[in-house]
Order: C-alpha cells, then sequence, then structure tokens
C-alpha cells in the first residue's frame, strides 16, 4: 500500500454507504485522468499530422517495444495508486483508530476558535 497521498483525519462522507463514496472518488479520479489523457493524445496527434511527421494510418500501425511497455507499466500502477487512494485513506483512518466522531470533534474545534 502506498502513503505518500494519504491525509491525516477522517474524511468526510457524503452517502449512507462508505462503498458509494469510493466508488464516486474512483470514478472521479478515472474521469480526470482520461480527460487528461484524451487531450494530450489529441494535442499530439494534431501536432504530428500537421508537421507532416506521420500520418493517421502510421499511428494505429505503431508496436510498442520493451522499454515503452515497462514504461506504460509503471504509468498505469502509478494511476492504479491514484485510483485506489481513496481505499489506502480508509485502511490508514483504520489503523490510526480515526473516527466519524474524532473528525467531526476536529470540526467543532476548529469551528470554536
Amino acid at each position: 500500500m502506498r502513503t505518500e497521498n494519504i491525509i491525516k483525519g477522517k474524511r468526510p462522507e457524503m452517502f449512507d454507504s462508505p462503498g458509494v463514496d469510493y466508488l464516486i472518488h474512483m470514478v472521479m479520479v478515472l474521469t480526470q485522468e482520461l480527460s487528461v489523457a484524451n487531450d494530450q493524445m489529441d494535442t499530439l496527434k494534431r501536432l504530428l499530422i500537421e508537421k507532416e511527421v506521420l500520418n493517421a494510418d502510421e499511428l494505429e500501425r505503431y508496436s510498442p517495444d520493451q522499454t515503452t511497455l515497462e514504461e506504460r507499466e509503471t504509468r498505469r500502477q502509478s494511476m492504479l495508486d491514484t485510483l485506489f487512494s481513496v481505499i489506502y485513506q480508509e485502511a490508514a483512518e483504520i489503523e490510526r483508530k480515526d473516527s466519524k466522531q474524532k473528525f467531526h470533534q476536529t470540526i467543532k474545534d476548529i469551528a470554536s476558535e
């Protein structure tokens, strides 16, 4: 489990089931990742075709070498870590024994200052 993106404290919950919160978070992460990737691919394709570096058919015929495949796998694993970060967050909260009560008390403490 990766811990560099774990936020301390209990996350707010929007739905009665934590699973629904997790799913919404994951869908939003995937949507963000896909949107960025699509924009980058579109930009690259347009620039390469505009500069006559390649034509659209060459893009479809490309076959990556082993190094490229490994780099893509590393990037994919990083994306999956981001996708599942909400579950890692929950595991960290359980390990630290964070609770809804602790979260709400922190909010009350901040509000009363």
